[in-house]
């Protein structure tokens, strides 16, 4: 039987299927400006999202702190302890002076943010399929597996969302992975390296970090990319490969890791895809799991540029006005297939009924 977890309690009909908490951002004695990570890039997205009134405060899901509990569903009891060495989280933050803090700082202002954005994808993955669409704001933790952290990522918020759909949510059983940040997602190829039931599309530079060859072996769909690509063979290749995919196999669930460190100028990224190139590949995504009514999970992943809070929403905007992403359909359940079986169900029951 599954833990009880608050993760999985429903939040108000009235919200947006938006999760965040102002706890995701890092900030502390400007250690966070030692690393290229924008480390309040998050709480700045929702900034301008309320500037452009999409959302308010009382509309998006309050994010939640994942336990030890719900973290155990996929990490080992041995990682967990590690995390307890502050030189072992510096090595997986890459920031080397959290090395010298007292663990108990480390805990409170590096981990619990990091503990804070996984809650908020395992949060996501239910309402994307209640409501046919969800965003995490944060996550998208990607190269953190089971028993090993690395690249900023300290837990693995993608394999624990998809571990709970399946564990926790009828009729999840097949999810498919589409990895779109600038770098291999190592750490969820290597949690289901053998699970026939994750589809894995991958698309990177094939030249940076963590070039995991293992991990490679997991992935369904590789799409490797050459140094300094742009939008116009970015998008052509995005599309044909989603599409692909999709084709192959039609999941319960897609989770999509929409990093931002595709982005021309990125110090880690180096591809060469322009603001507006990143906008029209999120779309591109959302097009094709709309159309074909699967629910979305979408987490913003690596992103080391201060214009990328800008650029996400932008997107988020961009999917509003485009009509793929809708409070009312989110909240009525249209386009939810578990929903409107439900719809159909009760509907045939009232007419079997009034025929007894």
């Amino acid at each position: 039987r599954p833990h009880r977890t608050e993760l999985y309690e429903d939040p108000p009909s009235a919200c947006w299927p938006i999760v965040y908490s102002p706890d995701y951002n890092i900030t502390f004695v400007g250690l966070e400006k030692l690393h290229p990570f924008d480390a309040g890039k998050w709480g700045k997205v929702i900034n301008f999202l309320k500037e452009e009134k999409l959302i308010a405060d009382d509309l998006i899901v309050q994010a939640r702190e994942a336990t030890d509990e719900d973290l155990l569903v996929v990490h080992t009891r041995r990682y967990l302890n590690k995390l307890k060495w502050s030189f072992v989280v510096a090595t997986i933050t890459e920031i080397p002076p959290v090395a010298f803090l007292p663990n108990f700082v480390v805990q409170r202002k590096v981990l619990k943010p990091l503990r804070t954005q996984t809650g908020g994808t395992i949060m996501a993955g239910k309402l994307a399929v209640d409501r046919g669409w969800a965003i995490n704001v944060g996550g998208g933790f990607h190269h953190c597996s089971s028993d090993k952290g690395g690249g900023f990522c300290a837990y693995a918020d993608i394999t624990l969302a998809i571990k709970f759909l399946f564990e926790r949510v009828q009729g999840v059983s097949k999810a498919t992975i589409i990895d779109l940040d600038a770098h291999q997602g190592n750490g969820h190829e290597r949690d289901f390296m053998d699970d026939h039931r994750v589809y894995i599309m991958d698309a990177y530079n094939r030249y940076i970090y963590p070039g995991d060859g293992f991990a490679k072996r997991a992935i369904k769909r590789k799409v490797e990319l050459e140094w300094g690509t742009e939008d116009t063979e970015y998008l052509q290749k995005v599309h044909t490969h989603v599409e692909g995919a999709l084709n192959e196999l039609k999941p319960d669930i897609i989770v999509y890791n929409a990093g931002t460190d595709i982005l021309d100028g990125d110090p880690l990224g180096g591809l060469a895809i322009s603001p507006q190139g990143i906008v029209k590949r999120d779309e591109v995504v959302f097009k094709a799991a709309r159309s074909r009514r699967i629910p979305i999970l979408m987490v913003t992943s690596g992103g080391y540029q201060k214009r990328t809070a800008r650029i996400i929403a932008d997107s988020i905007l961009n999917l509003h006005n485009l009509g793929l992403i809708d409070k009312e359909l989110a909240a009525s359940g249209a386009g939810n297939p578990r929903v409107e079986q439900m719809i159909r169900d009760a509907a045939k029951g009232l007419t079997n009924l009034s025929l007894q």
